[in-house]
């Protein structure tokens, strides 16, 4: 049987990267953190780790893989996340009922928050 363990993101600035996702899920940095990777997990050790990789890689978009971020209260999430740094990305396509919005961490690597209240 298999389980998600980690969620790797490529990043170029580790250091900056560590304190905004950290931050954005309140997750804690295992120690030691490395020249060029770092784990973040759950602070109760339940749901999938978030590791960084500081390796430089091409940007593509749409991105093939992103991350999914749940919220109750996604108005106060998005505002919260745009505070440590992120940012909301408009997409003509996106219908007008959507449950998500579109962000981008600092560096460009983009996720969605989801409404969980709907």
């Amino acid at each position: 049987m298999l389980t998600v363990g980690s969620i790797v993101i490529r990043v170029n600035n580790l250091e900056k990267q560590i304190r905004f996702w950290s931050s954005a899920l309140d997750y804690v940095v295992r120690e030691p953190i490395d020249d060029d990777f770092a784990l973040l997990h759950p602070r109760d050790r339940n749901g999938p780790n978030v590791s960084l990789d500081a390796h430089h890689s091409e940007r593509t978009l749409p991105p093939r893989i992103h991350l999914d971020l749940y919220a109750e209260d996604q108005a106060a999430e998005v505002h919260r996340l745009q505070v440590l740094g992120a940012r909301e990305i408009s997409w003509d396509k996106r219908p007008d009922d959507a449950d998500y919005i579109i962000m981008e961490d600092p560096e460009g690597n983009r996720f969605c928050v989801i409404d969980a209240a709907t």
